[in-house]
C-alpha cells in the first residue's frame, strides 16, 4: 500500500487476512542517532560492500601500488622543484607580485599534496576505516532500534487485538448469560402460569364440589319434603280411613237402628255404602298409585339430573385436564425446540470463535517465522560481509607487512651500500637521520592533527558520543 500523509505525519496501511493496521511513520528519528553520509562516503561504503574476484583484487592492488609510486615520484619531484625555488628565492630577497602569487600557489599546492600524501598513510587509512566502521555501526544500531520499535508497535497491536477479542468474548458471555436469565425467567413464568392454572382448577373443583354438595343437600331436602308430603298424605289417608270407619260404624248403627224399619232401605243403603266404600277404596288406591308413580318419576328425574350433572362435570374435568395437558406438551415442545436451537447456535459460535483464534495464532506464527528467517538471513549476510572484510583487511595487512619488510630490507641494503661507499659522509648521514626523525615527528604531529580534525568532524556530523569515544580510543591506541 502507498503511504498516506495526514496532519499527524505519514501513515502506512497494511491489509492482511485477519486485520487492517495503520502504521505511523515517525517524522523524526526515534533513536536520535541517525547518521547523514555524504555521497562520496556512501559510494565508498557501497564499493567496499561489493565482493570482488581475486583478479579484480589483484588488479586493484597493482593499480593502487603503481599510482602510489607515481604519486610519490611526482611529490618528490615537486618537493625538489619547490626546494630549488626556495633556494633561489632566498638568494633574491626582492619578490614581485607574480612571484609572491606563484609562491602562495606553490604553498597551497604543497599543502594539498601533503594532505593527499597524509591521506595515504596507514594510520590515516586505519582511522578512516574506524570512522566508516563507527558510522556503519551507528546505522546498524539505528536500524536495530527502529526494528525493535516496529516490533514493539506490532506487539502493542497484538495486545490491543487480544484485548478487543477478550472484550468481544466477555460481551458474548454477558449476552449468553442474559439469554439464559431470560430463559430462566420464562421458565419460571411458565411454571407460575401452570401453578396458577392448577390453583384456578383446584378452586373451580372446590366450587364444583360445593355446588355438588349444595345440589345433594337440595336433593336431600327435596326428598325429605316429598317424604313429609307422603307422610302427611298417609296420615291424611289414615285419618280419612278412620273417619270413614267411624262413618261406617255410624251408618251401621243407623242401619241397625233402622233395620227393622226399612230393610229394603238398609239393603239399598248397604249397597250404596258398599258402592261408596268401593269407590272410595278405588279412589284411595288410585291416589296411592298416582303418588307412587309421581314419587318414582321424581326419583327417576332426580337420578337422571344427577347422572347428567355427574356426566357433565366429568366431561368438563376431562376436557380441562386434556386441554391443560396439551398446553403443557406444547409449552414443553416449544421450550425443548428453543433449547436445541440455542445449543446449536452456541456450539456454532464457539466453533467460529475457536476457528478464528486458531487462524490468528497460525498467522501470528507464520509472521514470526518469516521475521525470524529475515533476521537470520540479514545476520548471515552481515556476518559474511564482516568476515570478508576481516579477511581482506588481514590480507592487506600481510601485504603491507611484506612491503614493509621489503622496504626495510631495501633500506638496510642501501644503508650498507652507503656505509661501504660513503664512510666519509657519516656526518651527513647523521644529519639525514636527524632530519628523518624530525620528519617522522612532524609526520606524527600532522597525523595527530588530522586525527583530531577528523574526530571533530565526526562529532559535528551528529554521531552518538559512544561511537565517537570508541573511534577516539582506537585512534589514540593506534597512534601510540
Amino acid at each position: 500500500d502507498q503511504p498516506q500523509r495526514t496532519q499527524q505525519g505519514e501513515t502506512l496501511q497494511i491489509i492482511t487476512k485477519d486485520l487492517i493496521r495503520n502504521l505511523r511513520i515517525p517524522q523524526e528519528d526515534p533513536s536520535g542517532k541517525s547518521v547523514i553520509l555524504t555521497p562520496a562516503e556512501f559510494e565508498q561504503i557501497n564499493s567496499r560492500s561489493r565482493v570482488l574476484t581475486k583478479e579484480e583484487i589483484q588488479a586493484m592492488k597493482e593499480a593502487s601500488l603503481k599510482k602510489r609510486q607515481e604519486e610519490m615520484k611526482a611529490a618528490q619531484e615537486r618537493n625538489r622543484q619547490i626546494f630549488q625555488l626556495d633556494l633561489s628565492h632566498t638568494e633574491n630577497h626582492t619578490l614581485s607580485e607574480i612571484e609572491i602569487e606563484a609562491q602562495e600557489r606553490a604553498m597551497r599546492l604543497r599543502e594539498r599534496a601533503n594532505a593527499l600524501r597524509m591521506e595515504q598513510e596507514d594510520e590515516i587509512k586505519k582511522l578512516n576505516m574506524l570512522i566508516l566502521g563507527a558510522q556503519c555501526q551507528a546505522t546498524r544500531d539505528a536500524q536495530i532500534q527502529e526494528k525493535k520499535q516496529i516490533q514493539a508497535e506490532l506487539l502493542d497491536e497484538e495486545r490491543r487485538l487480544d484485548a478487543m477479542m477478550e472484550v468481544d468474548r466477555r460481551k458474548a458471555l454477558e449476552t449468553m448469560e442474559k439469554i439464559e436469565e431470560l430463559r430462566k425467567k420464562q421458565r419460571i413464568s411458565g411454571m407460575q402460569q401452570i401453578y396458577e392454572q392448577i390453583q384456578q382448577r383446584w378452586e373451580e373443583t372446590q366450587v364444583q364440589d360445593e355446588m355438588k354438595e349444595m345440589e345433594k343437600q337440595h336433593v336431600r331436602n327435596e326428598q325429605e319434603r316429598m317424604n313429609m308430603e307422603d307422610l302427611q298424605a298417609l296420615l291424611k289417608k289414615k285419618e280419612e280411613q278412620r273417619r270413614l270407619q267411624e262413618e261406617v260404624r255410624r251408618i251401621n248403627a243407623e242401619t241397625v237402628r233402622a233395620k227393622e224399619q226399612k230393610k229394603e232401605e238398609e239393603k239399598l243403603n248397604d249397597l250404596r255404602n258398599l258402592e261408596y266404600i268401593k269407590k272410595k277404596m278405588e279412589q284411595e288406591a288410585e291416589y296411592e298409585a298416582e303418588q307412587r308413580r309421581i314419587k318414582k318419576e321424581k326419583e327417576l328425574e332426580i337420578a337422571r339430573m344427577r347422572a347428567r350433572q355427574e356426566k357433565a362435570r366429568d366431561y368438563q374435568a376431562e376436557q380441562d385436564e386434556l386441554r391443560a395437558r396439551r398446553n403443557q406438551e406444547i409449552t414443553d415442545r416449544e421450550w425443548r425446540r428453543k433449547e436445541k436451537e440455542l445449543a446449536v447456535k452456541k456450539a456454532q459460535e464457539e466453533a467460529m470463535l475457536k476457528a478464528a483464534r486458531l487462524e490468528q495464532i497460525q498467522s501470528k506464527e507464520h509472521c514470526l517465522s518469516i521475521e525470524a528467517g529475515r533476521e537470520k538471513a540479514e545476520f548471515e549476510r552481515v556476518l559474511k560481509v564482516q568476515q570478508e572484510a576481516i579477511i581482506k583487511q588481514k590480507e592487506e595487512e600481510e601485504k603491507q607487512h611484506q612491503r614493509a619488510l621489503h622496504h626495510a630490507e631495501a633500506i638496510r641494503q642501501q644503508v650498507k651500500e652507503r656505509e661501504l661507499t660513503a664512510i666519509a659522509n657519516r656526518r651527513e648521514i647523521f644529519k639525514e637521520a636527524d632530519r628523518l626523525k624530525e620528519e617522522a615527528r612532524q609526520r606524527r604531529m600532522r597525523i595527530a592533527e588530522i586525527k583530531e580534525k577528523k574526530l571533530r568532524d565526526l562529532r559535528a556530523t551528529g554521531l552518538s558520543e559512544i561511537h565517537c569515544s570508541e573511534v577516539e580510543r582506537k585512534a589514540r591506541a593506534s597512534l601510540h
